[in-house]
């Protein structure tokens, strides 16, 4: 298996809720506007705190862009004020030579993660992140046509670990002392999954909740 050297194209996926943009160095502002709303809740995430910071921030998510590693979105809810960022990203592509690969063969990546996520306290447990997930996982799925979608968060952010598995993810397991730790700790991450079989189960529950 290789990571993807191959940027994905950039889109848009618009909901009643939600639309996400392709990330641009102008969003830096609303972005920034968007994290200074309330900070109490970005304890284990990493969400830039000044201007330019977060200007740096996305620099650095459009140069992963660029080298094939991401694709990364700026979130606006339905008035179109921006109120957060998610991204594609641990995008891989596998290689099967000599093999054929086994249907069905994707379109795009064979497995990619959605991460990087964070939204204004404002419209956290709300409509917009279903929202966002629905489009992101469509896309991905029907699409993209991918094998696999995946996620992990710090193995201590309980509110996150529910919020995934209120998705449809399966709990995968925890691996332990898997990067640093955005508070300074070395972190356990606990990573999820949902396969293209069990996307139309998913779906549905998601559809149920918007």
């Amino acid at each position: 298996m290789s990571a993807s050297a191959l940027p994905l194209e950039p889109v848009t996926l618009s909901g009643r809720h939600v639309r996400l943009d392709p990330l641009a160095p102008d969003h830096a502002q609303g972005l920034f506007a968007a994290a200074s709303e309330s900070r109490a809740t970005y304890g284990l995430t990493l969400v830039p705190d000044s201007l330019p910071s977060m200007q740096r921030y996305i620099d650095g998510l459009l140069a992963e862009h660029a080298r094939g590693e991401s694709l990364p979105f700026v979130v606006r809810e339905a008035s179109g004020a921006v109120v957060g960022a998610t991204r594609y990203m641990s995008i891989e592509r596998w290689s099967w030579a000599p093999h054929a690969a086994p249907a069905p063969v994707p379109a795009g990546p064979d497995v990619l993660e959605i991460g990087g996520t964070w939204y204004a306290e404002r419209v956290q447990r709300t409509a917009v992140n279903t929202e966002a997930k629905l489009l992101l996982c469509t896309y991905a799925f029907e699409t993209l046509g991918v094998r696999r979608v995946m996620w992990k968060t710090d193995a201590r952010n309980e509110r996150s670990r529910r919020a995934i598995l209120r998705l449809g993810a399966r709990f995968d397991g925890v691996l332990r002392a898997q990067r640093a730790g955005f508070d300074g700790v070395v972190r356990d991450s606990a990573y999820y999954s949902m396969l293209g079989s069990e996307w139309p189960e998913a779906k549905e529950g998601l559809l149920a909740r918007l």
